[in-house]
């Protein structure tokens, strides 16, 4: 089997040794380095690769916002999942729109980490539920009807992929409600991503809200 390597990045060594010792305790996830400070934590990203980063927000030297964007801009395929005790709109939308591939309060349960983790390593968005119906609404209440020249470009089936993904269903169960390959629905979300010069499908989701083009009822 081969394992998601993980990248864990907090400025608390009782954290990052909590999470070190549950992610060991899964036989399909493997922790490859820990840094403690943001700048720390590009520098391990662009040495080791990982497949996954878990960074916290507020860190020293670079915050998480800041280090995602570095990351994902020299590693586009490196997932990364932003925690922070944190609740607040700004910081959650901040990090989306630098490339992080979802958020989770550091209150969540071992159990909803785990699962956070596998999903984003699946291309899946990763959002808080307490806090993603005040996001949304922050995100549709400043919606403008005139901002929509990107996901003009979308074909129909492409639309079709994006709605889909907006409700959280994994490529294998989009491809079978519209009877194509799992392939095929990541060269749609490829494309997608792409054309809305985003970097995830959280990232999409939020962009095709804001124009527009998606609404609550889109998602789950």
């Amino acid at each position: 089997m081969d394992k998601t390597t993980i990248l864990i990045a907090d400025d608390h060594p009782v954290f990052r040794d909590g999470m070190r010792k549950l992610f060991e305790e899964q036989p399909d996830l493997e922790v490859i380095g820990q840094a403690g400070d943001g700048e720390q934590a590009v520098r391990l990203a662009l040495e080791l690769k990982p497949d996954l980063v878990l960074m916290d927000i507020i860190m020293p030297k670079l915050n998480g916002i800041e280090a995602t964007k570095q990351i994902k801009a020299a590693l586009p395929g490196t997932a990364i999942l932003l925690l922070s005790g944190y609740s607040y709109e700004s910081y959650i939308l901040s990090a989306l729109r630098a490339g992080a591939a979802g958020f989770l309060s550091k209150g969540a349960r071992s159990s909803e980490l785990l699962e956070a983790v596998r999903a984003v390593k699946k291309g899946e968005p990763v959002l808080d539920q307490s806090l993603a119906y005040r996001i949304l609404t922050r995100l549709v209440s400043s919606n403008s009807p005139t901002a929509k020249p990107a996901l003009e470009e979308l074909h129909e089936r492409e639309l079709e992929v994006l709605k889909k993904a907006a409700k959280g269903m994994t490529n294998k169960a989009i491809g079978e409600e519209l009877f194509i390959s799992e392939r095929t629905v990541q060269t749609h979300l490829a494309n997608i991503f792409r054309k809305l010069n985003v970097g995830s499908r959280t990232e999409a989701v939020l962009r095709a809200l804001k124009e527009g083009w998606l609404s609550p009822d889109d998602l789950p």
